[in-house]
């Protein structure tokens, strides 16, 4: 039977391949989810991920307070600062890499066509150089 369910975030954290603790949220593992997943993340001040992708997998981010900064493609060339009140899309496969310059903490609504969450991410630390 499939039925709804209610999480509260910040009850249980996990370490995400990209180099971030990830505030448990909808999954399949949490809610039985099929085609989704949706979980708040908090980027400490001079906190950086690890240079990735979502093997065909598209996210959007909603920035709640901060800034970061991403670069992504191919070759991570592209720059892009995010502010809290902003939407952010990354198509599937986007190499991309965020940080977050500070002073403060940047926190963010994560949503992504991968119902595991963690499953479709593909480390690429060949760009981890490439980003000052």
């Amino acid at each position: 039977m499939t039925e709804c369910k209610k999480l509260r975030p910040g009850a249980v954290s996990y370490a995400g391949k990209q180099g971030f603790s990830y505030f448990e949220g909808i999954a399949r593992e949490t809610t039985g989810s099929q085609a989704i997943c949706m979980h708040l993340m908090c980027i400490p001040p001079g906190g950086r991920a690890k240079a990735h992708k979502h093997a065909t997998h598209e996210t959007a981010i909603y920035m709640l307070e901060g800034v970061t900064i991403m670069y992504w493609g191919q070759d991570l060339e592209h720059r892009m600062e995010v502010s809290a009140g902003e939407l952010l899309y990354i198509p599937a496969d986007m190499p991309h890499l965020p940080f977050n310059p500070g002073p403060g903490e940047a926190r963010a609504v994560i949503a992504r066509t991968d119902p595991h969450e963690q499953e479709s991410v593909i480390l690429l630390p060949e760009l981890e150089l490439r980003v000052p």
